[in-house]
């Protein structure tokens, strides 16, 4: 048990700072202290999610009886994850700390200049996020490895998945950050982002719910009242917050694809001249704060 989270907390801040090196001294890149920070933390979140994914779907499709069957991977795997909700705790508050100080940013010119005050900052912001690490590490983990006493290997497989929509998550946090929301990338990743968070996270207790009462022979709107009350109440209290989460991401999808529509209505001056145009352009900037001169490295009211 000891040397599997001795292993995990040498692997997920190892690949941090292994990554953040690499992003500062590869010659072809060479990106700044916060960039390189930034970009390596998601990099290890999602690392951990196809990890998180590849072991869930091996144990799930390993487990024919999902209550009693069993596999070595379940046990080994929650605690070698473990030290990485620690290390995310730590990697979200350096995130934080230097994305105020992005050159642009929108809060930029609030950012806190102490340490503490950042920190106090951050923790009111982030708290939902900061409280579901805390849990997963307190709460979920001796759960999982003791309560269980080996049974239910199947459900805490199908879980694991859940991490399945956490790369599209990262990366569209990368874009946003550096202003690429304009991209087709960008609306590409954030259709996968709502599709695979629906799925693998708002859908995941009712299919388990489902999965249940076919086990049991029991109706579907009766499983809630044939499981245990405890078992209720961590399926809504671990729900909760990816409802929150999953609406968060609808508000933002609906503001992306309303200002991508109005900023592709027809031109009125094709044939007019450059300076028509710049001129244009100055007076009636596209809906999504973007001009059309998306070179330049801010615009006049940073």
């Amino acid at each position: 048990m000891l040397t599997i989270l001795a292993a995990g907390s040498v692997f997920f801040p190892g690949l941090f700072l292994l990554s953040k090196q690499c992003l500062k001294l590869i010659p072809a890149l060479r990106w700044s202290e916060g960039d390189a920070v930034i970009v390596s933390a998601r990099l290890v979140s999602s690392v951990q999610a196809v990890m998180a994914s590849s072991a869930g779907y091996i144990i799930s499709s390993s487990c024919k009886d999902i209550i009693e069957d069993q596999h070595w991977l379940t046990s080994s795997y929650i605690l070698f994850a473990v030290p990485y909700f620690v290390y995310d705790i730590y990697a979200m508050f350096m995130c934080y700390w230097y994305k105020l100080r992005v050159k642009g940013h929108e809060e930029a010119s609030a950012a806190p200049q102490r340490m503490s005050s950042a920190l106090t900052s951050y923790l009111r912001r982030e708290f939902l996020m900061v409280l579901h690490h805390v849990v997963m590490v307190t709460v979920c983990f001796p759960v999982s490895v003791f309560w269980r006493q080996g049974r239910g290997d199947y459900f805490q497989g199908v879980m694991f998945m859940a991490e399945l929509s956490t790369p599209s998550v990262c990366l569209g946090k990368i874009l946003i950050q550096y202003k690429q929301q304009h991209t087709l990338l960008h609306k590409v990743n954030g259709a996968l982002m709502l599709i695979t968070f629906f799925i693998c996270r708002v859908l995941l207790f009712p299919y388990l719910y489902y999965v249940y009462g076919r086990y049991a022979s029991i109706p579907f709107h009766m499983v809630p009242l044939s499981v245990p009350w405890h078992c209720n109440l961590g399926a809504a209290l671990l729900m909760a917050p990816q409802l929150y989460w999953f609406s968060l991401i609808c508000r933002g999808a609906l503001r992306l694809f309303t200002r991508s529509s109005r900023s592709q209505r027809p031109r009125t001056s094709i044939a007019t001249s450059k300076e028509q145009q710049t001129d244009s352009s100055a007076q009636s900037q596209p809906s999504n704060g973007y001009s059309v001169c998306s070179t330049e490295p801010e615009l006049a009211a940073h």
